[in-house]
């Protein structure tokens, strides 16, 4: 019986970062599901807690013929914290094969030199700088797998990167930062059998577009859907499905990309 491959995501409480750690388990994959699972005072709006997160620890792991999954408390902004869950990850299951950033964090509401600094600078910390403390813990553990490697790093971006969205601007700065990181280890990792991708999603039906709801004082995430042409929200299912695809053994040849995911929100 052949080792289960093995992936640390983060945001793991709910919504992208959940619904890539079930779709994962499903297949048969061990999961460290990682989370702050705590408010956080610069954000106006909860974030996911510890019931959550060990909610979709156990429905994942409950899967038919699932793989074995964890939870891990960490906030992204800490380095220190995500050396230790992945310091965890190589103790339960062995190593770390991929490294999934999926937790992030919306602020904003106001032009950008009206929003509060301490809002402007949790942006920056959780969407680029969360990803790029995942790289610089996860990266070292995927190498130490023997050769031939299939190690994959993934990010969530956002069609903000692509698109200026007025009243999120810093948002809008660290996802584009997230692609320019892609891009960048993508060329770092070229010769060592690890690959750098990112998803950018379109509104998905998430609790951070019900918040970019309350920021924009809409009636409701459905009206978010008229920005797209496909006329309809993101299920964060799907962009968990291609996270999967990304995270695969194959697809080998794909590094460096910015795959959208947007109900062509960015044609």
């Amino acid at each position: 019986m052949s080792t289960p491959r093995v992936a640390v995501v983060t945001g793991a409480a709910r919504g992208i970062g959940a619904a890539t750690v079930h779709r994962l388990a499903a297949e048969g994959w061990a999961v460290m599901a990682i989370d702050i699972a705590a408010n956080d005072p610069a954000l106006p709006y909860p974030l996911g807690t510890l019931d959550e997160l060990n909610a979709v620890v156990t429905t994942a792991a409950a899967q038919p013929g699932a793989g074995n999954v964890a939870a891990f408390v960490a906030d992204v902004r800490n380095p220190a914290a995500l050396d230790r869950a992945i310091a965890e990850a190589e103790r339960t299951f062995g190593g770390v094969d991929v490294a999934i950033a999926a937790a992030g964090a919306i602020a904003g509401g106001a032009p950008q030199w009206e929003v509060p600094v301490a809002s402007e600078h949790a942006m920056i910390e959780v969407n680029l700088g969360g990803t790029l403390a995942l790289a610089r813990a996860a990266i070292p553990s995927m190498l130490r797998r023997p050769v031939p490697r299939t190690g994959r790093f993934v990010a969530v971006s956002s069609a903000g990167a692509q698109r200026g969205l007025p009243m999120i601007a810093a948002y809008c700065a660290a996802k584009a930062g997230v692609e320019g990181l892609i891009r960048a280890l993508a060329v770092e990792l070229a010769h060592t059998g690890i690959t750098a991708n990112a998803v950018s999603p379109g509104s998905t039906n998430t609790p951070i577009l019900l918040e970019s709801a309350r920021l924009y004082d809409l009636g409701g995430v459905s009206e978010f859907a008229d920005q797209q042409p496909l006329r309809r929200l993101i299920e964060p299912e799907e962009i968990a499905d291609m996270i999967t695809v990304l995270a695969s053994d194959s697809h080998s040849a794909m590094t460096g990309a910015v795959v959208p995911v947007d109900a062509g929100m960015t044609l």
